[in-house]
């Protein structure tokens, strides 16, 4: 829980490394396009679990909440407290990823607002160091939501380099669902090394070319993202609480 990337080498590498499920929730993409590629690489030997991470706010001041178990489609620009109701609607599974990471994140007075709607905060992410993961764990502790790990991989190398271990079998989307909603027992789960100290280090360097040349493609010369709630698929069902 959860990557950005996923195909044929990276269904592998989880396959290879242990890993039974996958929370597969990439940037600006619809539900239902999500939906279709992560029942593509299911199989007897690996769950994926569509999920989608919500850019709420302005893009300068956006915050990212990680949904899973949506039955129905939610854009990104959105109000956060419209997007902490739309969640509620759904009874989905909502986490915190990366939290105080940068202008991305939910710092701890945010945290605090919402506590009781959050169900999981990540306490360790595998593309940031161990200094920026530790105020995961301090919020975690802080107001009493279990933690979650994740490699939040964009480069395929990183799957498998950190996982949630739960007390139960996940076999179903609505099984993971459960566990995160009920604070099911798990354990963060991370390698160690040199190998992982590289791979760390070439995830966080990737965010370089990620929030340059590819947000200005994105942004200004493929029009309109489909995560938009300005795009046609959303009917204006979220015109009232959009922020662009």
């Amino acid at each position: 829980m959860h990557v950005k990337i996923l195909d044929e080498r990276v269904a592998s590498r989880a396959k290879a490394r242990g890993i039974d499920v996958l929370v597969y929730a990439p940037h600006f993409e619809r539900l239902p396009d999500i939906r279709e590629t992560a029942a593509k690489f299911t199989d007897d030997e690996l769950l994926v679990v569509p999920a989608r991470e919500v850019f709420t706010g302005t893009w300068r001041q956006r915050r990212h909440l990680l949904a899973l178990g949506l039955s129905s489609p939610v854009p990104d620009f959105i109000t956060m407290e419209a997007a902490f109701a739309t969640f509620a609607r759904q009874e989905a599974a909502v986490l915190v990823p990366h939290p105080g990471f940068l202008n991305v994140s939910l710092g701890r007075e945010e945290v605090r607002a919402h506590a009781d709607e959050i169900h999981a905060i990540e306490t360790y992410n595998g593309k940031l160091f161990s200094g920026q993961n530790r105020l995961g764990r301090e919020l975690s502790a802080a107001f009493g939501i279990p933690g979650f790990a994740s490699s939040y991989a964009h480069l395929s190398g990183s799957v498998g380099e950190a996982w949630t271990e739960f007390d139960r079998a996940i076999e179903s989307t609505e099984d993971l669902v459960t566990a995160l909603r009920e604070g099911a027992p798990r354990r963060v789960m991370y390698r160690s090394g040199v190998g992982h100290g590289l791979r760390t280090a070439l995830e966080f360097a990737h965010l370089g070319f990620e929030n340059s040349w590819g947000k200005i493609d994105r942004l200004f010369l493929s029009g309109m993202e489909p995560t938009h709630p300005g795009h046609i698929a959303y009917d204006g069902d979220f015109d009232d609480v959009r922020e662009y």
